[in-house]
Formats: C-alpha cells, structure tokens, sequence
C-alpha cells in the first residue's frame, strides 16, 4: 500500500511539474487547448494541463534582421548591389504563430524583394541623395505587408550601395569638374565684385582730386615701412602736366 503511495506520490509531482511553465518578461506563451488557441499567457508563472495543453514562446524584442547585398537594376539602368537592415518586433502573437509558419523567415524573404522592387524603380542619383525617403517607402510596404502576421517592422536602413568600378570613376570625374566651375565661378564673382569696388573708387576720385594725392601719400607710407634700399621722390602731378603743356 505504502508503494501505491509512493508511486502515485511521484505521477502526481512529475504532472505538476511538467504543467508549471515560466514565461520571462520579454516573452508571452501562445497556449493551444487539444490544438486549437485559448490565449496568450505570461510573463511570469503559468500552469498547462497535462497532455491537453501545449504553448509556443514568442518573444515581443525587437529583432534585427541583416539582408544580404541584392544585385540591383536601377531605373537608368546601373547595375549596383545594396545591403539593408530590417528591424521589426511582434505586437500580436497568436497572428504570429497562427498567420505564418516562420515570421522571421517571411520577414528577411519579404524585405530582399522589396528592397530589389523599390531600388530598381528610382534612379541611381535619388538613392545616393535620398535615402531617408527610400528607407521610408521600403518600411511602409514592410509594415504594411506583415500586419496580418502580427509584425511591426520599426525602421529600414539601406546599409551599404556598391557601385561598379567605371561608375565610381566616372562618378570622381563629375565631382572635380563640378568643382572646378564652382571654383571658376567664385573666382569670376570675385572679379566681378572687384570692378565695382574699382569704378566706385574711380567715380570717388574723379569727383574729389584730392583723395588721390592721399592715396598716393599712402602708398608712400607703406613702400616707406619695409626694409628696402629705394628712394622715392614724390613728384605732383600738376606739375608734369605743366611741363607737357610748356613743350
């Protein structure tokens, strides 16, 4: 009688244990009640029933997922390979389970083929100049797309766009000659506001004679403040054109 005990002690124990679960914070346990979904449980503490129950962990952090460089046609027609990351988390997860066999699979399935569709669309310039705009097209499709698995894709990042090595080349070339005409047209600015400042100066003179004998006086100041040999005697201009007019 006492083995009876015992070993009805013992069955006893082992289905009480076998039916206490722990579920951590970060995760919820889809329970199936003889396989159909009685609800999502946890964190912490939960009891199953013994043969009749059985759960599946979803985790609710968010995951991130790498996509490999996909060999892109764009729309001017460059061949380019680009990398993205996908970050997205489970919001529902009986649609997680129930929608969708691999969500995780699905998700990095889903984002390479979009990431080719959405690239080959636009132009090689508008992914190098507008890659916010491309990263929020990319996630809006995501997000829109697995809904129904109970996914929320967060943010899309294009990694990495590699360019083929005549188009880098010829991408260099367009870059100095840009610079060169900025270069080009700041200098020609640079004239051009000089000129003005001249015939201001001109017109300044013309009208008041004297400022150029004190420019003149000036510039015997500075010639004067350096270490040189050289003399000079000032000579008035009023004078030598008197002499030109006694011949």
């Amino acid at each position: 009688m006492d083995v009876v005990v015992f070993v009805m002690v013992v069955i006893f124990t082992a289905i009480v244990l076998r039916s206490i679960r722990i579920v951590k914070e970060y995760d919820r346990a889809v329970v199936f009640r003889l396989g159909r979904v009685i609800g999502v449980k946890g964190p912490g503490i939960i009891l199953l029933w013994p043969i009749i129950d059985t759960m599946t962990k979803v985790s609710l952090r968010v995951i991130t997922v790498e996509i490999q460089p996909q060999d892109v046609i764009t729309k001017d027609n460059v061949t380019i390979k680009i990398s993205a990351v996908v970050y997205f988390k489970v919001v529902d997860p009986v649609k997680s389970v129930v929608n969708v066999n691999d969500y995780y699979y699905a998700i990095e399935q889903l984002a390479q083929t979009t990431l080719r569709s959405v690239c080959g669309q636009a132009e090689l310039d508008k992914l190098l100049s507008e890659r916010e705009k491309m990263n929020s097209e990319i996630q809006e499709i995501l997000d829109k797309h697995s809904d129904e698995w109970g996914v929320k894709v967060t943010l899309v990042e294009l990694k990495q766009i590699d360019l083929p090595q005549d188009m880098q080349r010829a991408m260099a070339r367009q870059a100095e000659a840009e610079r060169d005409r900025r270069a080009k047209v700041i200098s020609a600015e640079g004239e051009y506001q000089a000129a003005q400042k001249l015939r201001e100066a001109a017109e300044i003179i013309s009208q008041y004679p004297q400022a150029l004998q004190l420019r003149y006086l000036q510039t015997l100041n500075e010639i004067s403040a350096k270490n040189n040999t050289t003399t000079i005697l000032p000579i008035p201009l009023d004078l030598l054109s008197a002499i030109g007019k006694k011949q």
